[in-house]
């Protein structure tokens, strides 16, 4: 007996829906799948596209290489409508999509088991370690030094002996950390230091429980942010793709407009400051310490107007009068919001709040906040820089209404 269903829309973290209400992982709208199978038989539709990577769905990095570019594109876009206040505004600018082997930065993982090395990222929901042979969304050059790197920690490691890999491909070269890799006595310091020359990083560093060592820094890793040369601390947070990063700015930018006075808070390494002092006076706060230091070297460096303050905005965030003479507030915080923040601009004067949000949940909880507060949703720039993942990410425009 047949009991053939369509996909006719897809869940927050993907899944495809039937018409009648059953979860189809790996289904893309206009698929078919037949339940009097067991397991079930999706019958690919239109939109359904063949995987780009030979360890999809294992690999836990990326949940839609499924659809096809018109698909995740709508995916987008349903997320954000899901949880906007009052809908999509009338200003909704096109999804900025990153291409593949773009991503600049990876944490991954090392385990060395009965003589055997794997290396990749964990299975979605699990603890089991997926050794992959290639990556799409990885950068040519990190591409690069997985297999020279696999050879380094299976000399360095004991049997059963797992370790972290972080990789930031800066302006300068790759900046590569490993947690849990001993660099304890001569052989070890000489083995790390030949692997940086052999394979011309910028920096190599280790962290174990006294916290982290540079071993090497053949040069200092910098990225150019707003024309200025900003130096990275070791293993820093930057924006996942340059071509994320550049759609970013240019919705910020274009967001804040001619405004004289702006505040970034939780401005991290200055992605937005520095673009937004080159036409205004930005005030720019933030609790991670290292960023905040090497933004304020950068921004007195070039001459910048950027004051810069290290501050804790969970706790305390910019409120009251701190925030009068404001013309814009832009607001990045991480993937759990700024609830704090939200009430505190809610309840302020300030003509323009932009929101840069990597949550669509907790994004909306603060939109919310700030409609309630006075505020209109004008515009919306989606961006999706994790490509094939249901990790969105958005700038939004608010205005104060007279």
């Amino acid at each position: 007996m047949s009991d053939l269903q369509a996909i006719v829309r897809l869940a927050a973290r993907g899944d495809g829906i039937t018409g009648d209400g059953r979860f189809v992982p790996l289904a893309a709208i206009g698929d078919s799948v037949d339940f009097a199978v067991d397991p079930p038989r999706i019958i690919p539709g239109p939109h359904h596209a063949p995987a780009a990577c030979a360890h999809y769905p294992a690999c836990g990095g990326c949940q839609l290489q499924h659809l096809d570019d018109v698909a995740y594109v709508d995916f987008v876009l349903d997320r954000l409508l899901r949880v906007l206040p009052a809908g999509l505004p009338a200003q909704t600018h096109p999804v900025a999509l990153s291409p593949p082997r773009s991503r600049r930065r990876a944490s991954l993982k090392a385990l060395k088991r009965s003589g055997r090395l794997s290396l990749g990222f964990h299975s979605e929901g699990t603890h089991a370690l997926v050794d992959i042979a290639d990556c799409p969304l990885l950068a040519p050059e990190l591409m690069a030094l997985l297999p020279p790197l696999r050879l380094l920690l299976k000399a360095r490691l004991k049997d059963g002996q797992g370790a972290g890999i972080a990789m930031t491909l800066s302006d300068d070269g790759i900046d590569l950390l490993l947690a849990n890799v001993s660099a304890e006595g001569l052989a070890a310091i000489e083995a790390l230091s030949d692997f940086a020359a052999s394979h011309d990083l910028a920096r190599l560093s280790v962290e174990g429980p006294g916290g982290i060592d540079t071993l090497v820094e053949r040069r200092q890793p910098t990225l150019r942010m707003g024309g200025v040369v900003v130096p990275l601390p070791v293993a820093p947070f930057l924006q996942a793709t340059r071509e994320g990063e550049a759609a970013l700015v240019a919705a910020v930018l274009a967001a804040v407009g001619d405004a004289g006075r702006v505040a970034d808070l939780f401005c991290g390494l200055g992605t937005f400051a520095l673009p937004l002092s080159q036409r205004a006076a930005v005030l720019a706060m933030d609790a991670a310490g290292p960023a905040v230091m090497a933004l304020g070297v950068a921004a007195r460096r070039a001459g910048r107007k950027v004051e810069v303050q290290h501050r804790d905005l969970f706790r305390r965030p910019l409120a009251g009068k701190e925030l009068a003479g404001l013309d814009v507030v832009v607001f990045d915080p991480p993937r759990a919001g700024a609830e704090a923040q939200a009430r505190a601009l809610a309840a302020s004067a300030v003509p323009v709040v932009v929101a840069v949000s990597c949550n669509p949940n907790s994004f909306g909880r603060d939109a919310k906040i700030l409609v309630e507060g006075g505020y209109t949703l004008t515009a919306l720039w989606p961006v999706a820089q994790f490509r094939w993942s249901s990790h969105v990410e958005l700038v939004a425009r608010f205005e104060r209404q007279p």
